[in-house]
């Protein structure tokens, strides 16, 4: 879809656009004029930060009508009330990562197109908000974690002067990682990186009632000898390994 301008048209439309204060007329305007310059809806809708379906209804609006100014006030929901309530219930069970989805399920099941801005307004009414799901360990049990928490306390009731430690092995890599950053446009910022990666195995004990005394001791493996090792090595008491489960040394 491209729109075709007269020169004076262009003029008019570009001095609108100077005068013009409502930032909704504005865009309608950029769209236009971006689009007679050879601009695809994709490049229009990346550039201003709106999505496709908007751009091509801004170019429809003006190829029908010349229309620029919106709609004053907001428009009602296309979902009646036992839609709005399957849908609600849906995406409270179900993530969808992007309105896009959303706008394809609603598509999808009833035949009903919202634009994005459209089905934002949707999600904001109901109270949806756009953010981070919580992440929980692929192996979380709860009721694990009841029982976990069920004999630590007993633990801690039956030693009074004893510490308890919490004691597990970890392997962080050693490597450069590269991450964003404010660069000189058309030329290429080097970093340099490590020859090679270098794996750490770390065997830590830790007092949750002095967490200064933690101790840390690094093995080239970490096996059963080693983990010998560390037991020996001046970490002797009640200790939990590893979160899973109680025991003695």
């Amino acid at each position: 879809m491209k729109i075709e301008l007269t020169a004076e048209q262009e003029r008019a439309l570009e001095a609108q656009h100077r005068k013009c204060r409502d930032r909704r007329i504005c865009d309608r305007i950029r769209c236009v004029l971006l689009s007679s310059k050879g601009w695809s809806t994709r490049m229009i809708a990346q550039s201003q930060l709106i999505d496709e379906t908007t751009v091509r209804r801004h170019l429809n609006d003006w190829l029908n009508e010349e229309k620029l100014k919106p709609e004053n006030g907001g428009s009602d929901s296309h979902l009646n009330e036992v839609q709005t309530a399957e849908l609600i219930a849906y995406l409270t069970d179900n993530l969808l990562p992007t309105t896009q989805a959303i706008i394809e399920l609603v598509d999808e099941w009833w035949s009903i197109r919202y634009t994005v801005p459209g089905l934002n307004k949707w999600l904001h009414r109901n109270d949806f908000s756009y953010k981070k799901p919580t992440g929980v360990p692929h192996k979380f049990s709860a009721e694990a974690q009841q029982a976990f928490v069920e004999t630590y306390n007993q633990l801690k009731s039956e030693v009074v002067d004893e510490p308890i430690l919490f004691i597990d092995g970890v392997h962080p890599t050693q490597g450069t990682k590269l991450a964003y950053g404010w660069m000189t446009k058309g030329r290429k910022t080097i970093v340099e990186t490590t020859g090679s990666r270098t794996r750490l195995n770390i065997m830590g004990a830790l007092n949750l009632t002095d967490i200064g005394s933690t101790v840390i001791r690094e093995y080239d493996t970490i096996n059963s000898l080693n983990i010998g090792q560390f037991r020996h090595s001046g970490v002797r008491n009640r200790s939990i390994s590893d979160g899973e489960t109680l025991q003695r040394w």
